[in-house]
This record gives C-alpha cells, structure tokens and sequence, in this order.
C-alpha cells in the first residue's frame, strides 16, 4: 500500500509521489510512516530523510528544522532545505565541518559552540549521505 509524500521548502517542491513509507527524525527520535497511519502533526529535526518508493528502494536525502503533517493517505513535510545525495556540495561541507570544530576546539563562547555544533551535524549528516551516493528519485 502507498500513500502520498509531499516534501515542500520555501523554495521547492523537493518530492512528490506515491510512497510506501518514509522515516524522518521527530524530537524524540526516528519515527516511520506507513500507508493509513494515524494522523498527527510534529516538529520534525535535522537529519535523514528516508523515503521508500513504490518499488521498494529507499532513497535518502538531507533535510534540516520544520514540521511534519501526517493524514489518512498524505503527508506532508515543511522544510527549511533539502538536498538529495548529489546535490550536495561535499567540499563546502568538509569547510563547515572543520570550522565547527576548530570553534569547537577554541571553547569559544557559549552561543558561538551550540552555533558551532550544529554546523558540525548539519556538515556530518551532509557527508554521511552524499557518501553513500544515493540515487535521486
């Protein structure tokens, strides 16, 4: 059984179609959405976005902060970004990565570190997935 997937950020349409599941970071860990889930809306965190097509192939893609919205037979995530494996610019995110953790390193101020570690997810979530060199649907 599938069901819909729409995936919107302020500047694309990053996905629609047919799905048979797809699982994403809530606040209190992964969650899996399947055809006739029960509905439910939440915040949804930066991390991997799985999606499984209608021939059984999972496909990842990176997506950062928005908010999830679960129905019968659609769902729909709002996101700031999203990148599927290729789209990613794997020399900029190696940048971000070691200037997170030089600041990290530096024990700079309070605001300056959680910046900093936040980059440093973003950037290993980024590398983790354009290395795995998935396909874009």
């Amino acid at each position: 059984m599938s069901f819909i997937l729409e995936v919107h950020t302020p500047l694309r349409l990053f996905f629609s179609g047919p799905v048979e599941a797809v699982i994403t970071t809530l606040m209190d860990g992964e969650a899996g959405i399947y055809a006739n889930h029960s509905p439910f809306t939440s915040p949804v965190m930066t991390g991997i976005l799985k999606i499984k097509d209608e021939k059984g192939l999972w496909k990842e893609a990176f997506i950062t902060d928005g908010i999830l919205e679960v129905k019968r037979s659609r769902t729909v995530l709002l996101i700031e970004h999203a990148e599927w494996p290729g789209e990613i610019d794997i020399e900029r995110a190696e940048k971000a990565r070691s200037d997170a953790l030089a600041v990290l390193e530096a024990g700079a101020f309070r605001f300056e570190t959680e910046s900093a570690r936040t980059k440093l997810k973003r950037a290993n979530i980024r590398l983790a997935i354009a290395k795995k060199k998935t396909e874009r649907p």
